[in-house]
């Protein structure tokens, strides 16, 4: 009987075409082949990149509200080959890898810096706890202080009300987006 060698590979991120407006129905489905197939040491993240606008509402209030940045595309951490490219490929509302003639191309460590696709972890913001008052660094809010709602340190997430336009707002951030005052 012949022994299978099998090649360990570092995951990486990989961007995909979506049908516009159905990145995350694409999302929704990925995470399903994904559990139906038992592909979770294979596939290990998938990231619709959204980013918070302030908009005003009428009556002169404003909102932050979220947004696609990126239409269209959504992007997937997984240790790749060409089984995985058969099965992302043939997932409802997935067009394709981004690459050329639809091969995937891994991003590089830059790509993946510049669009925060790796979760950071500030230890600092690991000790953070409800009541604390703590400071923006990263992102839309940075450079504001906040008062910390909740903490899900499981998932890395933070609420924290922030004062925008004279009035308190719960905003969800990124634990790596705080420090502790």
């Amino acid at each position: 009987m012949e022994e299978k060698t099998e090649i360990k590979r570092e995951p990486r991120w990989y961007a995909l075409h979506t049908f516009s407006n159905y990145e995350a129905v694409a999302k929704d489905n990925l995470e399903k082949v994904v559990k139906k197939e038992g592909l979770e040491d294979r596939i290990l993240e998938i990231f619709i990149p959204i980013e918070d606008t302030v908009v005003e509402k009428r009556g002169g209030k404003k909102e932050i509200v979220q947004s696609k940045s990126m239409p269209g595309y959504m992007f997937a951490k997984m240790v790749y080959a060409d089984d995985i490219w058969h099965t992302v490929t043939r997932t409802n509302g997935i067009t394709g890898f981004v690459g050329p003639k639809g091969r995937p191309l891994p991003l590089s460590e830059k790509e993946v810096a510049d669009m925060k696709l790796e979760k950071k972890v500030n230890i600092v913001s690991t000790k953070v706890e409800k009541g604390d008052t703590v400071h923006v660094i990263d992102g839309l809010l940075a450079g504001q202080t906040a008062l910390v709602d909740s903490v899900d340190h499981e998932n890395a997430k933070i609420t924290v009300s922030v004062t925008m336009f004279g009035q308190p707002k719960l905003v969800d951030l990124e634990l790596f987006a705080v420090k502790k005052v």
